[in-house]
C-alpha cells in the first residue's frame, strides 16, 4: 500500500545517495561503496553494496570508513552492479550532500562503461542554506547535531549517511511548510521553461562548475557568450520564470559550454567562444575584436635619445615579438589608435608634443602655447625630468616581458579540490589546457607555439599571474 507520509514527503520519486570512494579525484579514484534510500508513493526501500574499485586503497580511506582492501576483494566491480544501480536511480530525483561529488563519481563510472548517465540532482548543502540562511555551516556533521539526528551506525559508511539524508529531509518537513521546501527545491534543481526548439535533455549535463557558455541561433550565429562560476545556475537562469531574457529564449536553438577549474580557464573558454563566431560589424559596440593580424598590432617602444631622455617609437608585431621585447607600452589595433592614445596621454600629463614626436615644431609646441606643456620643447624643463614623467605616465600600460626562461604550467584547482586544469603557456601563448601530467608532456613534446603574440590571451594570463591566484610551475625551455 502507498504510504500517505511518503506521498507528502516525496511528491516525485526520490533517491537519497551516498558514496564512499578511494579518493576525491574523479579521474583516478573509484567508488568503493554505494548506499541508497529510495522514496516514492510505494514507500521507502534501502540498498547498499561494497564495490571492488580495482585500485589500491589508502590507509587514510580505510581509517576514515572502516572499509579495508580485504573487504573489497570479493566484492563485485562497478561493471557488475551497474545495471541494477542504474535501474534503481533512473526516473528519480538524485539527492546527495555535496551532490556534485557523488553525481560526478557516478557519471564518471558509468561513462567508463559507455553509459550516458543523466538525472536531475538536488544538493542538500544548498537546500540547507536556502532553508536556514541564518546558519553559516551546513556540513553533514553540523546538520546532524543541529537537528538532533541519530546516526545509527558509523559515519562515513554509505548507507548510514544516505539514511541521515532521509532523516534530515523528514526533519525539515516537520519544521517547515512543505511549500517552502518545494519552492527551494525548485530553485535549486532548476527545471526551467525551455523553448520548444531546445532539447531539454541536452542541458542535463550542465555542471555546477566554473566555465563559459554560448547561445546560438537558428543559423548557428552566436547570440551570447559569458563566463560564470556556476554554469548550470547561470545558463538555466536565462529560462527561469520571471527572466527578462525573452529574446534569448525565443531565438536560442543551441547551447554549448566548456567547464573549467576556475576563473582563468573560464575566461580563456569565453575568449575561444568569441573567437569562433563570425566577425561582428565594425560598428558593433563592445565587441571583442577577432585576433589581430600581426602587421596591424602595434605598441610604443621607448628608446633613449640622450641620458634620461626617452622618445617613443611605434613598433609593429611583424618587427618583433611583443612577448619578449623590452620597453613596450600599450597594445593597439592600428597606427591611428596608437597615435590618438599617445596624444590623450600627453594632454593628461602635460607632456611635450614635440618631445613625443606628435608634432614637428621648430620652437614651442602647441601644448606649451596652450599652457599644457612644461616647456621641454624650449629647454624650460630638463629632458631627463620630462623622460621621468613620461615613464611614470606610461607605467600603467607597460607590456610585461615574458618573465620565465621557458614555458610554464599554470595550475588552477576548483574550490572542492576535485578538478585541476593545467594551462601550458609559453611567451604569453596558450599552448593548451590539460588535466594530468601525461597530457602535459604530450603538449610539451609538440614544441613551442608558432602563433603570433595574442594581446587578449596576454591580458588574461598576465592579470592572473600578477594577482598570484594560480600556481606556476616553470618547465624546461624548448630546444632551440
Amino acid at each position: 500500500m502507498p504510504s500517505d507520509e511518503s506521498c507528502i514527503l516525496a511528491p516525485e520519486p526520490m533517491v537519497f545517495v551516498d558514496l564512499e570512494t578511494s579518493g576525491a579525484n574523479f579521474a583516478n579514484d573509484r567508488i568503493i561503496e554505494v548506499g541508497l534510500v529510495e522514496v516514492d508513493p510505494d514507500g521507502v526501500r534501502e540498498w547498499s553494496v561494497l564495490v571492488n574499485p580495482e585500485v589500491p586503497l589508502s590507509p587514510f580511506i580505510t581509517n576514515l570508513t572502516g572499509i579495508s582492501e580485504a573487504m573489497l576483494r570479493p566484492a563485485p566491480t562497478f561493471r557488475e552492479i551497474a545495471q541494477e544501480l542504474l535501474d534503481r536511480l533512473r526516473g528519480r530525483l538524485f539527492v546527495a550532500h555535496n551532490a556534485r561529488f557523488d553525481y560526478g563519481f557516478l557519471k564518471g563510472e558509468f561513462g567508463r562503461l559507455g553509459v550516458d548517465f543523466r538525472l536531475p540532482s538536488l544538493c542538500t548543502v544548498k537546500l540547507s542554506r536556502k532553508l536556514y540562511p541564518e546558519h553559516h555551516r551546513h556540513n553533514l556533521d553540523t546538520l546532524v547535531e543541529r537537528h538532533g539526528l541519530a546516526a545509527g551506525g558509523g559515519r562515513h559508511r554509505a548507507l548510514t549517511d544516505a539514511r541521515l539524508l532521509w532523516s534530515l529531509w523528514q526533519c525539515w518537513h516537520r519544521q517547515l511548510p512543505a511549500s517552502t521546501i518545494r519552492d527551494a527545491v525548485g530553485a535549486i534543481v532548476g527545471r526551467p521553461d525551455l523553448p520548444p526548439q531546445l532539447d531539454a535533455s541536452a542541458l542535463d549535463d550542465l555542471p555546477e562548475a566554473a566555465g563559459a557558455y554560448a547561445f546560438y541561433g537558428e543559423d548557428d550565429g552566436l547570440l551570447l557568450t559569458r563566463r560564470s562560476v556556476n554554469l548550470r545556475r547561470e545558463v538555466l537562469g536565462h529560462f527561469a520564470a520571471g527572466s527578462r531574457d525573452k529574446a534569448i529564449r525565443r531565438e536560442t536553438w543551441r547551447i554549448d559550454w566548456r567547464d573549467a577549474a576556475g576563473e582563468l580557464g573560464a575566461r580563456l573558454h569565453e575568449l575561444r567562444f568569441k573567437r569562433s563566431a563570425p566577425p561582428p560589424p565594425a560598428s558593433a559596440k563592445g565587441a571583442t575584436p577577432r585576433r589581430l593580424p600581426v602587421d596591424e598590432l602595434c605598441s610604443w617602444q621607448l628608446q633613449p635619445h640622450a641620458p634620461g631622455d626617452y622618445r617613443p617609437r611605434l613598433v609593429f608585431g611583424e618587427e618583433l615579438d611583443f612577448a619578449v621585447a623590452n620597453d613596450l607600452f600599450g597594445i593597439y589595433t592600428n597606427r591611428r589608435e596608437a597615435q590618438r592614445s599617445l596624444r590623450v596621454l600627453a594632454d593628461a600629463h602635460q607632456l611635450c608634443h614635440k618631445q613625443l614626436g606628435i608634432e614637428q615644431a621648430v620652437a614651442a609646441c602647441s601644448a606649451y602655447r596652450q599652457k599644457n606643456c612644461r616647456g621641454a620643447c624650449i629647454g624650460k624643463e630638463a629632458a631627463a625630468q620630462h623622460g621621468a614623467r613620461l615613464l611614470s605616465a606610461l607605467a600603467r600600460v607597460r607590456i610585461r616581458s615574458w618573465p620565465y626562461r621557458g614555458p610554464v604550467a599554470v595550475i588552477e584547482r576548483d574550490d572542492f579540490g576535485m578538478r585541476q586544469d593545467i594551462h601550458l603557456i609559453d611567451r604569453w601563448r596558450l599552448l593548451g589546457t590539460v588535466q594530468n601530467e601525461a597530457e602535459l608532456q604530450a603538449l610539451l613534446a609538440a614544441g613551442p607555439s608558432q602563433e603570433d603574440f595574442d594581446p587578449e590571451v596576454y591580458r588574461i594570463v598576465s592579470r592572473f599571474l600578477s594577482a598570484g591566484k594560480v600556481l606556476v610551475r616553470p618547465l624546461t625551455a624548448f630546444s632551440p
